[in-house]
């Protein structure tokens, strides 16, 4: 069945159907319809944080305690979620995670036109960037995909045309994931500058991995 979608109602679809359980966020167009359609659908647990640190806090808890969760926020709150964020590079994840940042160029509602895709890159993680509803709702199942297999969150970047127009999606029924056991493992969870250390090698090993994968990766295309 398909049905018309704004880019971040697909988002919140795509979530849904990829058995995301906790999604966390901070209100900020172009990203707010995201959790307010998450939030609709049964099994989520869904929240409005305080503010994007919080948020990617919640999203990070929930991954390492085993569920899959979804963390979005404009642009500009990645600024003020960065701590976390950069951390998480290192800790990797337990189940999957992905960071929406909707971006917003030309500034329809924000100060700056930060482009959060150099943030993936200071981060050290993977970023997807759909074109379109489908996209957004496709990449959301793929990121959770890469997440779990290469441990690390995802970044999913849309930008304020994509989040807010509207196309048709193909949907699908949600798939029965289940939560993944939580193992206590201080040197990968903790990062006290002893453990830290030899995770930034890894994180370096690993992002070589990405780079192979995204050699071959269906979505990276020319048309």
């Amino acid at each position: 069945m398909k049905e018309l979608l704004s880019g971040n109602a697909a988002i919140a679809r795509g979530a849904y159907e990829s058995g995301v359980k906790v999604a966390s966020a901070y209100p900020g167009t172009p990203s707010t319809e995201i959790l307010e359609h998450l939030v609709t659908y049964p099994g989520v647990y869904a929240e409005w944080a305080p503010n994007e640190k919080v948020a990617m806090e919640v999203g990070i808890g929930a991954s390492l305690g085993g569920a899959r969760a979804l963390v979005a926020m404009k642009h500009v709150g990645v600024n003020v979620a960065a701590d976390p964020l950069m951390t998480s590079a290192y800790t990797g994840v337990n189940a999957g995670l992905v960071l929406v940042s909707t971006d917003d160029p030309g500034m329809h509602s924000s100060q700056n036109e930060q482009d959060n895709r150099n943030f993936a890159r200071f981060a050290k993680i993977p970023l997807l960037e759909p074109s379109d509803s489908q996209e957004a709702k496709d990449m959301v199942g793929l990121a959770l995909e890469i997440s779990e297999s290469f441990d690390t969150p995802v970044m999913l970047r849309t930008t304020t045309r994509v989040s807010h127009s509207q196309s048709l999606v193909e949907l699908s029924e949600p798939q029965t994931v289940p939560l993944k056991s939580y193992r206590k493992d201080i040197r990968k969870n903790l990062m006290l500058p002893t453990y830290a250390r030899p995770r930034r090698v890894d994180l370096e090993e690993n992002l070589n991995r990405l780079k192979e994968y995204t050699e071959t990766c269906p979505i990276n295309r020319i048309e």
